[in-house]
């Protein structure tokens, strides 16, 4: 994940940890709950006393905070050099494994071992281990994890753990001071110290289609730091470190951290499911300017959303809302940002009804939806596995002759159980006995079983082989 400072500078999308590791748990156990302790209350009011030491704050915060290990074996298919294939026929190619170890941080949340991390700190793991400030270790195994927001919960077996106390991160101001600790560079626990520098931060291209809300602080933030936490005055947890932006590859004061509002709603979802579930609206919008405003005979200074368009069949169409519409508020809550209102949505809950404060024709109006939920790969095949039907464009690039049709490969992850049978540019032209053309022919037909996939890949139809599992 990275974004560009400017032409000639280096920005590193410090996705903090030295090596990323993935896991994404599927457990079909009942809902899980986790107690945690909140304290919702503001930092200050402004007033306080000035204070000389923050050591007895930061004691019990550094006993919470951990360090996560991981490894990743990576296995790299290795062909052999043509001149020698030339001489000595056709040699297979050889396989080869070689591990990446990476360090993050964790921020301990319940004292029977959940904690709180980044997702690339955790992506990928054969291995995780986490190594407590006492010195003790435990082998950690990943609970779930959401990549469009960065948060993964992670667990370790343990009792009586010390656990961060969670706050009200909606309620931090510009000027808060705030303590980052975690693992940087492997040197060992560092507490280092800033304010919040900005908040809302979104935009940066850190996360790729993904949701961003960031919390900006200048207090230092390296590589490990990733998943580490971010602390009030108070000693409560009210980000989670994930990234920083950087010509050096070293803090420079651009620090970034995501709200724990936002870690724990997920946080929450990952422990009693696995998974995360989004709510969906249907509209696509744009932040309201000061010229859109004075267009749209708005006050001057009006903030929201602007609807640049509305789904056929979603809710947003089934609540009337109309192209031009601008949204000011969402449950009574202000709307001052298409990014706030997409972050707002995509944390409902699917099936919950919302209120919707419109600006329409200069009338102030409310409406009322019911959200769907929000499919993040509207293309998924099979787990880890996305297609799209056969169009002319893909049809002249892959060079697919005209008697062929179906579904084109476009994707298939790493970790997808199908990766070694699939690839992208595979265009399935028969499933079993039934030719497809479209996605919702080939998932009905790839019902739990066993299936022959006929797939035309340069020049040549072959068979694949599947098989498809009940959740």
């Amino acid at each position: 994940m990275k974004t560009k400072l400017s032409s000639s500078f280096i920005v590193l999308a410090a996705l903090l940890s030295c090596a990323a590791l993935a896991v994404v748990a599927k457990e079909s156990a009942p809902a899980k709950k986790v107690d945690v302790r909140i304290d919702n209350t503001p930092v200050t009011d402004g007033k306080g006393p000035m204070v000389a030491s923050y050591a007895d704050v930061l004691e019990p915060v550094q006993k919470a905070v951990v360090s996560v290990y991981s490894k990743k074996i990576i296995r790299e298919r290795v062909s052999a050099n043509p001149l020698i294939r030339q001489f000595f026929g056709n040699i297979p190619d050889q396989e080869r494994e070689r591990k990446e170890e990476g360090l993050g941080s964790g921020c301990i949340i319940s004292a029977d071992g959940y904690i709180l991390t980044n997702n690339h700190v955790v992506e990928g793991a054969d291995e995780l281990k986490v190594g407590l400030p006492d010195d003790r270790e435990f082998v950690a195994k990943v609970i779930g994890a959401d990549p469009k927001t960065d948060v993964a919960v992670i667990k370790i077996e343990a009792d009586h753990l010390p656990f961060l106390t969670l706050a009200d991160s909606d309620k931090l101001r510009v000027g808060d001071i705030v303590f980052a600790v975690g693992n940087p560079l492997g040197v060992g626990q560092t507490v280092t110290m800033g304010i919040v520098s900005a908040k809302g931060r979104s935009q940066l291209g850190l996360l790729e289609g993904g949701y961003e809300s960031f919390i900006q602080t200048d207090a230092a933030i390296n590589m490990g730091n990733s998943g580490g936490a971010l602390v009030d005055a108070k000693g409560r947890l009210v980000g989670i470190n994930s990234a920083i932006i950087s010509t050096s590859r070293g803090s420079i004061g651009l620090g970034f951290a995501i709200p724990i509002n936002l870690a724990s709603t997920i946080m929450r979802s990952l422990i009693a499911t696995g998974t995360v579930t989004r709510g969906y609206l249907g509209v696509n919008a744009q932040t309201v300017s000061p010229e859109d405003a004075e267009s749209l005979k708005l006050p001057a200074g009006t903030h929201g959303a602007m609807i640049t368009d509305v789904s056929p069949d979603s809710p947003a169409k089934r609540a009337k809302l109309e192209r031009g519409d601008v949204v000011l508020a969402l449950n009574d809550k202000p709307v001052n940002s298409w990014e706030e209102l997409q972050l707002a949505i995509a944390g409902s809950a699917p099936n919950s009804k919302v209120k919707l404060t419109i600006s329409r024709d200069g009338e102030r109006l409310t409406l009322e939806a019911t959200l769907a939920k929000k499919d993040d790969r509207p293309n998924e095949l099979l787990p880890g596995v996305e297609a799209v039907p056969l169009t002319d464009e893909l049809r002249a690039r892959l060079r697919i002759p005209g008697r062929y049709d179906g579904l084109v490969i476009t994707n298939v992850d790493q970790d997808s159980p199908y990766a070694d049978v699939l690839a992208p540019e595979f265009l399935i032209v028969q499933i079993d006995r039934e030719f497809v053309a479209d996605l919702a022919t080939a998932r009905e037909a790839l019902r739990e079983g066993r299936h022959l996939l006929y797939v035309y890949y340069r020049g040549a139809l072959r068979v694949a082989r599947v098989e498809v599992r009940g959740n």
